[in-house]
């Protein structure tokens, strides 16, 4: 565990509250992200939960929240069982809660987390941990820390991966996981401003010892952009948001589409005359919709699944196999799509 970055105060201290204008401002983003996953105002008695790992920007969030929303307010640090360090940060945030009057829970993983991305896993248990919490304590919401820088740096590795709109849109500002929205509401806030409340504040934080290790990229982007003046962090982020409204329409056209242009049961396609990204889109959705009929799970298949050789295949008049999905194209100028045979042993 790093060191704190201010020292600890005793749980007598009285904590010194961001200043309104900087609350008021949090309570209108975090209203604003509500209305639009929730579709209606957020209720004047919903509660709130809060992931908060120790780092700068989560106990923030926390100190935001308390102010703007007193007595509705949970909060949960994830021990994933990973880092030594781990649980004295978690009882680090467990002591700051106490002052705020905001109850806090530790969660650890249902299992051990193990594969060949350790990141990975820990992100999936910990979102495990947090939707199960969530629904235990009855939140109306879980919101998360991520910043405008955080959005940068995704746009900048999604860029260098060669991504397409969807990738592009970074970190959505809401997104659900099972019945409960995940709202972002710092994304337009910056990595200092945040730290500038915790020091205000006077209460410690916390620094992951991951974000400086050059293997992870996000690290490599992170050095990036602060040794790159020409590349400002806030409007990287504010391209990434309108990628996203660009992928919301985007998506808001293809489920018309589909409803006009694919025949569900039968499994075909009229989609030859459309935009490449229109036909993406598309495609992935018959695949996904004929693995989910005939219980394909195998080999993996995702909404970023590359699929390009696949629509040059059936733009040429050929069929293909992908995902356990043979397209080929028929007489009439549609694409079919159907559970592929299976392979003859030699």
């Amino acid at each position: 565990m790093s060191p704190p970055a201010a020292p600890p105060a005793s749980a007598s201290d009285a904590l010194n509250p961001p200043d309104p204008e900087t609350v008021a401002r949090f309570a209108a983003d975090l209203d604003r992200l509500f209305a639009e996953a929730a579709g209606k105002a957020q209720p004047a008695s919903a509660t709130i939960a809060l992931a908060v790992s120790g780092g700068a920007d989560s106990m923030a969030m926390l100190l935001l929240a308390a102010a703007a929303f007193p007595g509705r307010v949970g909060a949960a640090t994830v021990d994933h069982g990973l880092r030594a360090g781990a649980a004295d940060e978690a009882a680090m945030v467990a002591a700051v809660c106490a002052r705020l009057d905001v109850p806090h829970a530790i969660l650890k993983p249902a299992a051990p987390i193990t594969g060949s991305s350790v990141q990975k896993g820990a992100r999936e248990a910990r979102y495990a941990a947090l939707t199960a919490w969530v629904a235990a304590i009855g939140a109306d919401a879980l919101l998360t820390a991520h910043h405008a820088d955080d959005q940068a740096e995704t746009l900048l590795m999604r860029l260098n991966r060669a991504s397409g709109v969807a990738g592009l849109s970074g970190i959505r500002p809401w997104r659900f996981e099972g019945d409960h929205p995940v709202l972002r509401p710092l994304l337009a806030w910056r990595r200092d401003e945040l730290r500038a409340i915790v020091s205000a504040a006077g209460v410690p934080w916390v620094e992951d010892p991951s974000n400086a290790d050059p293997r992870h990229d996000r690290t490599r982007f992170r050095e990036l952009l602060a040794d790159q003046p020409l590349l400002d962090p806030a409007a990287l982020a504010r391209s990434a948001a309108y990628l996203g409204e660009a992928e919301t329409a985007l998506d808001a056209l293809a489920e018309t589409l589909r409803a006009e242009r694919w025949s569900p049961g039968k499994g075909l396609l009229r989609a030859g005359d459309l935009p490449r990204e229109m036909q993406r889109r598309l495609v992935r959705a018959a695949i996904a919709e004929v693995r989910s009929a005939n219980g394909i799970t195998a080999p993996a298949f995702s909404e970023s699944t590359n699929i390009e050789a696949l629509l040059d295949a059936l733009a040429g008049g050929k069929a293909a196999t992908q995902a356990g999905v043979l397209a080929s194209p028929e007489r009439d100028g549609r694409w079919h799509f159907a559970p592929a045979p299976p392979r003859r042993s030699l």
